[in-house]
């Protein structure tokens, strides 16, 4: 059975993560994704503490997210918040929305920023790559799409693909899967309920009970490379809920 991870920022408005653990572990997860806003601000003994309650639950952060501005400017930091907490994948998540280029060449120099960014921490040992949002996907004005871009210009990363935020760019998964397969390391895994529907949960579902073809895509997704599958849901009202339900539909896939 592939195992289940589980990207923290969905739980970041159900304080304390130490609950969010317990219940994690108790559900079946065997692993968490984290993000800056857990552990960038963190000394080594909170770093440490934060591996400890991790432990104790069974569950092991695997990967991370890390901006590109952090990676790129706290190497030694960085590193050291992944050898502590023992992840393998180190991954790019976003872009500001005021940063992000205009046409193919701006892109394309994106992706060579993020080629030279990945060096110490491929050297390093671990994965190193780009996590997409929708903004990846939207057409420039010749046609093309900013990831095709973003991959020239970093021949050398991998993709972690999250496949929602694919079709809310207005992309085919399955297409991308197919394009984009020998990179792809890990996958978000999230649904997108129907027109109209969970507008409290900005428009997101649990795994599941959505619109999202997922039992389709994993067969897709278990041809690549990917190690990671990481249930995420950007704004749940009922963390249970989440939890729960998302891991209960992920093993009929």
């Amino acid at each position: 059975m592939t195992k289940l991870s589980y990207q923290l920022y969905s739980a970041r408005n159900f304080q304390p993560y130490s609950a969010i653990f317990e219940k994690l572990g108790k559900s079946g997860y065997a692993e968490v994704e984290g993000f800056g806003g857990i552990y960038a601000d963190l000394d080594d003994a909170g770093l440490k503490s934060l591996r400890a309650e991790l432990d104790k639950n069974g569950l092991v952060m695997a990967s991370g997210h890390f901006s590109p501005d952090f990676l790129e400017k706290e190497v030694e930091k960085s590193l050291n918040i992944a050898k502590i907490l023992g992840m393998d994948s180190i991954y790019a998540p976003h872009l500001a929305a005021e940063e992000r280029p205009s046409d193919a060449a701006g892109w394309a120099a994106f992706g060579k920023r993020l080629q030279e960014i990945s060096k110490p921490y491929k050297a390093a040992g671990y994965e190193f790559g780009w996590h997409n949002h929708d903004f990846e996907f939207f057409k420039l004005q010749d046609g093309s799409r900013p990831i095709e871009h973003i991959f020239e210009g970093a021949p050398d990363i991998s993709w972690e693909a999250d496949i929602a935020w694919v079709i809310r760019g207005g992309a085919d998964p399955f297409a991308w899967v197919e394009k984009l397969g020998p990179r792809i390391t890990a996958v978000h895994v999230k649904d997108i309920a129907p027109v109209g529907e969970a507008t409290d949960e900005s428009g997101w579902a649990d795994v599941g009970h959505g619109k999202v073809e997922w039992a389709r895509l994993m067969t897709a997704l278990r041809a690549t490379k990917a190690k990671h599958y990481v249930v995420e849901h950007d704004n749940p009202n009922d963390i249970d809920r989440n939890i729960s339900r998302s891991i209960a539909s992920f093993q009929t896939y």
